[in-house]
């Protein structure tokens, strides 16, 4: 049986490790509306020592606990270097998520984690990184993107590729209007259906390769939105020459437990939760339906 492993000198983490299904109370701190379905909600742990030894990488996740109701598997949005506070941007669509939209500023809720492999970060400074992101799945990309920008002498050039359904479904959107306009970062923001105030491309998110140029040798891509685009981008980013193994994704895929023992997020002979959510291109090609 795979065991998720954690060394801490803690003594708050090693309880953990010795019970990984107890979650920490959090309590939230912050509550921002981003779009009619999802929300950005902000976490401090209230354990002092449990908050102090707290690090975790992006693209990892947390489970988050709503006590008697049931928790639920998110992905980590803020930036690895905000200590103190833990971000999750959350869609109501469940049991679990439904009630934490129901909750307010100053309640208490459970986390647990960090959970999974995250993005390779160390391993891409010196590098090119070309990001991709559809819907959702620029929830844990604004993580890594977040930690670039800390760190953004370490880097070449950052292009962000985002696309959405319309311009009401675009998370962060003041966020990304401000980058938009920046020099070191090039954005550039698609949707399917525009409307009246929208001046940004029209179409699916792998139209805008054509708008890019990408050094192969020292670019590393990474993809995370809906399991349907992943085919398409990978097809898009081949086509500019990019390495298997240095193209990068987030499979979330069923998970539940957080730690490989229920089976949810099986994909082939590993588990999603454990062996992931992140995977390089290379791996997902020899996992059974990851694709």
């Amino acid at each position: 049986m795979k065991k998720h492993v954690r060394v801490d000198a803690s003594k708050a983490y090693r309880a953990l490790e010795q019970n990984p299904y107890r979650p920490w109370a959090a309590r939230i701190t912050s509550i921002t509306p981003l779009t009619e379905k999802e929300t950005l909600f902000e976490f401090r742990i209230i354990d002092h020592e449990v908050r102090e030894h707290f690090n975790f990488n992006a693209g990892q996740f947390m489970e988050l606990s709503i006590f008697g109701v049931g928790e639920a598997p998110i992905s980590i949005s803020s930036a690895p270097s905000k200590k103190g506070f833990i971000e999750l941007c959350v869609r109501n669509s469940g049991t679990v998520t439904g009630a934490l939209h129901e909750m307010s500023c100053g309640d208490v809720v459970g986390l647990r984690g960090p959970f999974g492999r995250g993005f390779p970060f160390q391993d891409m400074k010196g590098h090119d990184v070309l990001l991709v992101a559809g819907g959702l799945g620029i929830a844990p990309l604004k993580s890594l993107i977040n930690h670039i920008h800390d760190e953004r002498q370490a880097f070449g050039t950052v292009t962000i590729l985002l696309g959405a359904r319309n311009p009401d479904e675009i998370l962060f959107r003041q966020q990304f209007d401000m980058w938009r306009h920046r020099e070191d970062f090039n954005l550039i923001m698609t949707v399917d259906t525009p409307d009246e105030t929208w001046d940004g491309e029209v179409g699916l998110v792998t139209r805008l390769f054509d708008q890019i140029e990408v050094d192969p040798a020292n670019t590393i891509g990474v993809i995370c939105g809906p399991p349907v685009m992943y085919r398409f981008v990978i097809e898009k980013m081949r086509e500019k020459n990019l390495p298997v193994d240095r193209i990068f994704m987030s499979f979330e895929r069923r998970m539940k437990c957080g730690i490989g023992q229920c089976n949810h997020c099986a994909v082939g002979h590993q588990y999603a939760c454990i062996d992931g959510p992140v995977f390089n291109y290379w791996e997902a090609m020899n996992l059974q339906e990851a694709m």
